[in-house]
């Protein structure tokens, strides 16, 4: 059967379509040896995973598992602890789990977080772990003004920077609600890539403020704080739809450059059925031949450096 890709190549259609660079539309056929769209260090599939650090840095009565119905003026003492789970058991639970693993993956460190426990945001980092950027705080960056937003996104990062000697070089916000000049903020305070997008497999290179910046595109569809906090799967509902999209994506990548998100919460991911969920999940996904796991930050300089990577 004539696959997709195939038809728009024989129609003349593929750049239109968006799945090729241009670079790969004006190489010469005969002295391509892999496909256009493969990964360039040869990886078949690349797997990212994100562990978001938050926890400590939510706002009073912040949303919690339970009964949003607190009265005014008082605090919601049993949802703090909730919070609090994330870095005194979920981190250290799934930083060993990693570990055990043999990956790595990339942090998405909230600034107030990091700055109320030091010693384990530099834990991450020591571990081999990317820190990456997720805000100051909690706050809605949205609909701040444009230097508002700028010293709110730099606060965040010299938070990180000061607690684990890293610059980051990938943001996420808050729900990935950006405004509008958000990516021109990243771009010129030198970051390299952000993640507040859906709307591929695969990264790909947008301009801004004239400059290549990288997009690694996020998830919703296998985040615990969607699934199991928001729609209440059971661990076992969280595995089956995760393992049923890199089943799928690992198919494809056998013609197409294939990227797979996956998103772990400090107080979701961190409980020891999560834990041992993404434990048969990645030891499934690496019994297949040519899946890596990388931190976002590889697969950003990946991406610059292919010039077959899509560009928008």
């Amino acid at each position: 059967m004539t696959t997709r890709k195939e038809f728009l190549k024989t129609a003349g259609l593929l750049s239109m379509a968006g799945m090729v660079g241009p670079s790969a539309l004006t190489a010469s056929p005969a002295r391509q040896t892999k496909p256009v769209s493969s990964w360039a260090d040869g990886s078949r599939l690349v797997v990212s995973v994100s562990m978001q650090f938050e926890a400590g840095g939510q706002p009073e009565n912040a949303e919690s598992p339970f009964p949003q119905n607190m009265a005014k003026g008082y605090k919601d003492l049993p949802a703090e602890t909730w919070y609090q789970y994330g870095y005194k058991e979920g981190i250290p639970r799934m930083l060993d789990n990693w570990d055990k693993l043999g990956i790595k993956v990339t942090s998405h460190m909230v600034g107030s977080a990091v700055l109320k426990h030091p010693a384990l945001a530099k834990e991450i980092v020591q571990r081999g772990h990317e820190a990456a950027a997720h805000g100051r705080d909690w706050a809605t960056q949205y609909t701040m003004s444009y230097e508002e937003e700028k010293k709110f996104i730099l606060d965040g990062v010299k938070a990180v920077e000061q607690v684990t000697g890293v610059t980051p070089r990938g943001y996420n916000a808050n729900w990935l609600r950006r405004g509008e000049n958000t990516l021109k903020i990243l771009q010129e305070l030198g970051f390299t890539y952000h993640i507040d997008d859906l709307s591929r497999d695969e990264p790909f290179i947008i301009q801004v403020n004239n400059k290549d910046f990288v997009v690694v595109p996020y998830t919703l569809r296998n985040n615990d704080i969607v699934l199991i906090s928001g729609q209440w799967y059971s661990t076992d509902q969280f595995l089956q739809q995760v393992k049923m999209e890199f089943d799928q994506l690992y198919e494809e990548s056998a013609h197409r450059r294939r990227m797979m998100s996956v998103s772990f919460h400090d107080r979701i991911g961190g409980s020891p059925q999560m834990v041992r969920a993404a434990s048969e999940l990645f030891t499934y996904m690496q019994k297949h031949k040519g899946v890596v796991f990388k931190r976002k930050d590889e697969i950003a300089r990946l991406a610059l450096s292919d010039k077959s990577t899509i560009r928008e």
